[in-house]
C-alpha cells in the first residue's frame, strides 16, 4: 500500500525520516518496474543551514515549498541525481534525502542501468540508487502518490532499536547544523553508503 499524502505532510521532518527505514521505494519508469528496501536517510529542515531551503526559495528548490508527498530530484556536482521526498506543510520546506536502499526487485534492470555485473553496491549510495532505479530530473515534483514513483509500506516494521543516528554526510558547509544526528541506518545492513 502506497504511503499516504497525509505521511509525508507532518511538521516532523527528523520522524519521518526515521519511519521512511523500512519502507519500500517504488519506480516504474519507462513501464520497467524496480523498487528497494530504504536502509538509510537524512532529513533537512529549512530552519537549519544544511538544507537547500534555508536561505529561502530559488528555481532549484522550489518544489520543497510544495506540500508534502512530491519529489525534490536535483544534480549533485553536476553528475549525481539525488532523490528526496518532500515532506511538512505547503511554505514549509523539509525534504528527506533518500540514500541508500537494498534491492528487492526488478534487480536484472538495475544491473543494466549501472553497466554492473553483480547487485554487490549498486544502491549503496544516493547517486547510485537513482541511476538503478532511472531516476533523473526529469522526475522532480511528481507526486509521489501516482504510478511513476511512489513509497509503500514494507512487510515489517522496523524496530527503532534497529535504527542507527549519525550526523549527515557532505554537508560540512552547515557548521553547527552539520552535527545534527539527522542521518537515519538500518542496523546491520550491508547496503548502506559508506
Amino acid at each position: 500500500m502506497k504511503l499516504s499524502s497525509s505521511f509525508y505532510q507532518r511538521q516532523n521532518v527528523v520522524q519521518i525520516a526515521q519511519e521512511l527505514i523500512g519502507k519500500v521505494l517504488v519506480t516504474n519508469v519507462n513501464e520497467r518496474l524496480t523498487c528497494g528496501i530504504i536502509v538509510e536517510t537524512e532529513a533537512y529542515s529549512f530552519k537549519e543551514r544544511g538544507c537547500h531551503a534555508y536561505k529561502g526559495m530559488t528555481t532549484r528548490n522550489q518544489v520543497m515549498f510544495e506540500a508534502g508527498g512530491v519529489s525534490y530530484v536535483y544534480l549533485c556536482y553536476g553528475i549525481h541525481h539525488l532523490f528526496n521526498v518532500v515532506t511538512n506543510r505547503e511554505g514549509k520546506a523539509d525534504a528527506v534525502l533518500i540514500r541508500a536502499l537494498e534491492p528487492l526487485s526488478g534487480q536484472g534492470i538495475m544491473q543494466e542501468r549501472m553497466k554492473a555485473k553483480t547487485l554487490h553496491k549498486i544502491t549503496s549510495g544516493p547517486g547510485k540508487l537513482t541511476k538503478a532505479l532511472g531516476i533523473n530530473r526529469s522526475h522532480n515534483g511528481i507526486d509521489l502518490g501516482d504510478d511513476e514513483i511512489w513509497i509503500e509500506e514494507g512487510k515489517t516494521q522496523v524496530a527503532k532499536k534497529n535504527i542507527l543516528a549519525t550526523p549527515r554526510i557532505g554537508i560540512d558547509y552547515a557548521g553547527e547544523d552539520a552535527l545534527l544526528p539527522w542521518r537515519f541506518t538500518l542496523k546491520g545492513s550491508e547496503w548502506v553508503s559508506k
